[in-house]
């Protein structure tokens, strides 16, 4: 599903249309992923985001979360599932370190071509 996307949304209405409620859902479900970090103050993980779209609670699922904890990516979707919440694709663009991480070699050879080397 989705093979293209970087990300999948869980949007917070059925798919017979409803707003999915608690209206806290997306913060709740992002907050079983939550971890201290060491300046102690809890954090989202960086694979599961709640956001706001077109006025609708929503969770960003990182598809790498399927790569690295394969339980929680299928506890994902089957809490989609089993809400009948409507999923749509994400991003399907590289992410910015994703772009960096390719960049740094071609930077590289292009310094050494204008230091004469």
């Amino acid at each position: 599903m989705f093979d293209d996307a970087l990300e999948i949304v869980i949007v917070g209405q059925t798919d017979s249309g409803r707003a999915f409620r608690p209206s806290d859902w997306a913060e709740r479900l992002c907050g079983m992923m939550s971890i201290f970090g060491e300046d102690r103050h809890l954090s989202y993980s960086p694979y599961l985001k709640p956001v706001m779209s077109a006025n609708v609670r929503c969770v960003v699922a990182d598809r790498e979360l399927e790569r690295i904890d394969p339980a929680a990516y299928s506890f994902l979707m089957g809490f989609a599932r089993d809400n009948e919440l409507t999923l749509r694709p994400g991003r399907k663009t590289a992410r910015p370190e994703d772009v960096a991480a390719e960049l740094t070699p071609i930077q590289n050879e292009l310094g050494h071509r204008l230091d004469g080397g």
